[in-house]
C-alpha cells in the first residue's frame, strides 16, 4: 500500500507496542491523529466520528504531556484512575481510551467494507460498520444521530 492515505498509519502501527507488548501512549495517539485527515475526506457525514476521535485523542495527549515518563504506557493512565476511583467518569482518560478504540474499530470495519464491497455505497458501508461496532454501545438517540 505504498503511497496511499493509509501508509503513515500502517507504518505507525508497527511502533505502538513496547517489546513486552504494552501499548505505548505517544505512538498510539500519533496513529489516531493520522486517521483524522482521512476521515475528513468523507465530509460532514463523519463529523461526529472525527470530533469524538479528536476530543479523546486531545484528552489523552494532555494527560500524557503532563508527565510523559509516568504515562508512557496507556495502562498507567487506566491504573491510576482505577485506583483513584475516577475511571468511570465521562471525562476520564479510561473512558477516552475506551471510546477511541471503539471509534477505531468502526473506522477499520468501514474501510474493510469499502474494500470488500466495491458495489456498496458509502452509506451502506457505514451503516454495516456501525451495526457491527458502535451500535451496541449507543442508545436510541445516539443511534438515530448517527443515521
Amino acid at each position: 500500500m505504498e503511497g496511499t492515505v493509509f501508509t503513515p498509519s500502517l507504518e505507525g502501527m508497527q511502533h505502538i507496542r513496547s517489546p513486552q507488548g504494552e501499548m505505548l501512549t505517544k505512538p498510539f495517539l500519533d496513529v489516531c491523529k493520522l486517521i483524522l485527515p482521512v476521515i475528513d475526506k468523507f465530509g460532514t457525514a463523519m463529523a461526529l466520528v472525527k470530533r469524538d476521535i479528536g476530543r479523546n485523542t486531545s484528552r489523552l495527549e494532555k494527560k500524557y504531556q503532563s508527565d510523559p515518563f509516568r504515562y508512557n504506557y496507556l495502562y498507567n493512565m487506566v491504573k491510576e484512575e482505577y485506583e483513584c476511583k475516577s475511571a468511570k467518569g465521562s471525562t476520564s482518560c479510561t473512558n477516552g481510551i475506551l471510546w477511541l478504540t471503539r471509534a477505531m474499530d468502526f473506522i477499520v470495519e468501514l474501510f474493510r467494507n469499502l474494500l470488500a464491497h466495491p458495489d456498496w455505497s458509502v452509506t451502506d458501508a457505514c451503516t454495516d460498520a456501525y451495526g457491527k461496532t458502535l451500535k451496541k454501545f449507543h442508545g436510541w438517540i445516539a443511534s438515530s444521530s448517527f443515521t
